[in-house]
């Protein structure tokens, strides 16, 4: 029995049976296209940076490899994600969304839209006109207020976001926001200031169907480790969680391929690759990871929907 938390795969320190995700379904396939970023936030669960290069960028022929994977296996993934760093300092990454549009899946892009998207509106109002509907953006606002967005990302960061939101609002793109609700105010307050946060800057849409509220993460913070009895005791799912429908490709620097982890949040920790391909990804996942507690059994998070 270990002594240290989150150490052994399958037991706890305390040498109680680790809980684990089978993979019922692959319903999202998600891409990280390369670890560097324009930004660097403090609160950034995969420390993305403008030199943060441990994950490379990965290449439009190696995204259409597991787009074909899923055609021949039949597997009925359908939702394809882009996050990283930032999806759009990526060179390839009109390419990388045009192919995914051709095999006619939805995709959902995560973007901070601090500058990035100016150097692609064409290519994307493109893309709009030639798929329509199937193309989602979603943009990370770190909060509802400019002063606490700004002192997570950089000084004027907030406005430079909302004029892009904004250009995309007004292009009639499917457009949704991802948001962060601080241990100081509840989910429901952080819910309802997001709600009313973009009239003023002229954007009218109702973000109920299109926000999605993520706990604030604090790196060091005591966690529990999650065993098979905390399924009954917390009244949650094993199928509910991400990694049972849902897996993420990152190419490592320096390696040759790509391969296959379980979710958004575990990029780093080799103990979590599932294989090259996504066939042999379909193996139970261990909840053996401070992550795995904070933002999903307990935080309740997702970052699949295209809300």
């Amino acid at each position: 029995m270990g002594t240290e938390k989150f150490q052994n795969m399958k037991i706890t320190a305390k040498g109680e049976q680790r809980a684990h995700v089978q993979l019922n379904q692959l319903k999202s396939l998600w891409f990280n296209t390369g670890t560097l970023c324009n930004l660097e936030c403090s609160n950034c669960y995969i420390e993305s940076s403008p030199k943060n290069d441990r994950l490379s960028y990965i290449s439009v022929s190696e995204v259409e490899a597991y787009l074909q994977e899923i055609e021949e296996g039949e597997l009925g993934t359908e939702l394809i994600g882009l996050t990283g760093g930032e999806p759009f300092l990526n060179p390839q990454i009109i390419s990388i969304l045009e192919t995914i549009l051709k095999y006619n899946k939805e995709v959902l892009v995560l973007t901070n839209a601090n500058r990035v998207l100016k150097r692609h509106q064409n290519a994307l109002l493109n893309l709009k006109s030639n798929y329509n509907e199937k193309l989602h953006l979603r943009v990370s606002l770190d909060h509802h207020t400019e002063e606490v967005h700004n002192q997570e990302r950089e000084k004027g960061a907030f406005a430079r976001t909302m004029d892009q939101l904004k250009w995309l609002y007004d292009n009639e793109f499917n457009i949704s926001i991802a948001g962060r609700s601080l241990l100081t105010e509840g989910v429901n307050e952080a819910t309802q200031a997001y709600q009313d946060m973009p009239e003023a800057w002229g954007i009218h849409i109702d973000l109920k169907d299109k926000l999605v509220i993520f706990p604030e993460m604090l790196s060091g913070k005591e966690l529990p480790e999650i065993t098979v009895d905390c399924w009954g005791i917390l009244s949650k799912k094993p199928e509910d969680q991400m990694c049972a429908t849902e897996r993420m490709i990152v190419k490592r620097k320096g390696e040759d391929k790509p391969v296959v982890m379980p979710c958004t949040l575990l990029a780093y920790d080799e103990r979590f690759i599932l294989g090259s391909n996504l066939s042999d990804s379909k193996k139970d996942v261990y909840l053996n990871h401070p992550f795995c507690a904070e933002f999903c059994v307990l935080g309740g998070a997702s970052c699949s929907s295209t809300k």
